[in-house]
């Protein structure tokens, strides 16, 4: 099993090859450039590095929402447009699942949180649940307590203090609202550290993996990322509307 992996949901582009167990290549950085500069020259980048033919691969992961609007246009429109030239599946993995995938095995709460403006977050609340099989060998199953959302930072704050539980933050969200947390949370908490704390094409690929055996995959015509709430300018515009009237 094959896939390839594209993230441009956040401040991060992040591209990976993952063959069954092992991530054969992945390509992260965290830099001023857009997407539109960065991803298609990081994937051909990769391809190079590990001679790929990507008409090998068996699947296309992508992170498909919430996050920045014209990332995950970008990423889309790149998932799609290799998905229908190679004839492939894609596997559309939540972006704040994804995020929480970093963390696999911990046994604190898991919180992602993401920039949304307006002092919202796009955020989950998640946990690692411990398995074992016949043989008491052991895996982690990450549990959904709280589908990701938009939601006030404040808001999410009471909610985690309610659960009573140690949290963990991560995302691109934590140097925004670092310091409103420190005065909000009432709980144990704290943050990622930096090189499990924004997304990696890596960790969403292991995750797709999971959906892939699960079925969970799309046609090229039929994914479209998912925004959960409108972008600035349609905003924007309803609000001028409404003036108007």
């Amino acid at each position: 099993m094959k896939i390839l992996v594209l993230d441009s949901s956040g401040l991060v582009a992040s591209v990976a090859i993952l063959e069954n167990d092992t991530v054969t290549a992945e390509f992260t950085i965290h830099h001023k450039k857009t997407h539109s500069q960065t991803l298609l020259p990081m994937l051909e980048e990769v391809k190079k590095m590990v001679d790929l033919d990507l008409n090998s691969i068996d699947a296309i992961g992508i992170t498909a929402g919430p996050g920045s609007f014209t990332g995950l246009r970008i990423g889309s429109a790149t998932a799609k447009g290799l998905g229908f030239a190679l004839d492939k599946p894609i596997i559309p993995i939540p972006t704040v699942d994804g995020i929480a995938y970093n963390l696999y095995g911990s046994d604190k709460i898991i919180c992602p949180i993401l920039d949304a403006r307006r002092n919202q977050v796009y955020t989950g609340i998640y946990e690692f649940e411990k398995i074992a099989d016949a043989k008491n060998c052991f895996h982690y199953e990450l549990k959904v307590l709280e589908k990701q959302k938009v939601v006030l930072i404040e808001e999410l704050a009471e909610e985690l203090n309610q659960l009573g539980k140690e949290v963990v933050f991560l995302g691109d969200g934590v140097p925004v609202f670092k310091n409103i947390l420190n005065d909000l949370m009432n709980i144990s908490y704290s943050f990622a550290p930096s090189h499990m704390n924004r997304q990696r094409a890596g960790s969403i690929g292991a995750l797709a993996l999971l959906y892939y055996e699960k079925g969970i995959i799309q046609t090229a015509e039929e994914f479209v990322p998912y925004y959960l709430r409108l972008s600035q300018a349609e905003r924007e515009r309803i609000e001028k509307e409404e003036q108007s009237q």
